[in-house]
């Protein structure tokens, strides 16, 4: 009964920001469990480099550009794996975008644009054309990639934790309008993570230094830690999970 909880295999699923860091440890694990994994990120170059590292692996991958901050992007995205595969039984929305790193009063509006457009609207956008494809083939799991800034605020990152905030709340009206169809929706929330999108926390000792004392593990994460908790919720292992968020943080926001 409990052997295959984890087993993906004949699923489609689709990692936007997958060319690196979390995306990219995700799309390793979800095709290591039997999901032909679609690559997704602003830049093919980019994805190829992770979907031929999978096919070589004895995975199956391929690699799809569409930078979820243009909308043209997504529905060339969705109409392609409609004609490709038919169906889509996996979503993970990944892919972000943190432009700008400073006190919240000095935030302009380019930055302010590039974030919502990204982090609210693309995975808005992203989870309404999967959403329509599970509802055609009897459902599906959508994971949105949050952060523990959701629930607390992170110093100097004012509108890209607004945005993730919202990212929450979306997660659960998706969950909550979208159950009937056989489709689910849950969030992870990962904590302070050492990848090249979290550059500036890294860079800056003061702030790397404050960031681990506060965590009971007092070390950050590596992206491939991030990776089991999207498998559970991508699976019939989380088969009566829904609207939820897990927090992978290290005990930082205990």
């Amino acid at each position: 009964m409990y052997k295959n909880l984890f087993d993906l295999t004949g699923k489609v699923a689709l990692v936007s920001g997958a060319s690196r860091g979390i995306g990219e440890e995700i799309a390793k694990c979800l095709s290591e469990h039997g999901a032909h994994v679609i690559v997704s990120s602003r830049k093919v170059e980019g994805c190829q480099g992770v979907a031929d590292a999978i096919n070589a692996s004895g995975g199956s991958a391929e690699a799809l550009a569409c930078n979820v901050g243009r909308m043209d992007d997504i529905t060339a995205a969705f109409a392609h794996i409609k004609q490709a595969h038919g169906k889509l039984d996996v979503l993970v929305n990944n892919g972000a975008a943190n432009p700008y790193f400073g006190h919240i009063l000095d935030t302009d509006l380019g930055a302010f644009n590039k974030t919502v457009d990204v982090n609210i609207r693309g995975y808005f956008f992203m989870s309404i054309e999967a959403g329509k494809l599970m509802r055609e083939n009897g459902g599906g799991a959508i994971v949105n990639t949050a952060s523990v800034n959701a629930i607390q605020p992170g110093e100097m990152q004012g509108i890209y934790s607004i945005t993730k905030a919202a990212v929450v709340n979306m997660t659960k009206a998706f969950a909550k309008e979208c159950a009937p169809f056989g489709i689910r929706c849950n969030a992870l929330l990962p904590g302070f993570t050492k990848t090249k999108f979290a550059g500036a926390l890294f860079t800056n000792d003061e702030i790397y230094q404050k960031a681990v004392t506060n965590i009971p593990m007092s070390r950050h994460a590596e992206p491939s830690e991030m990776a089991g908790a999207v498998l559970y919720l991508a699976s019939n292992a989380s088969s009566y999970t829904n609207g939820e968020t897990i927090v992978v943080d290290g005990g930082l926001t205990i």
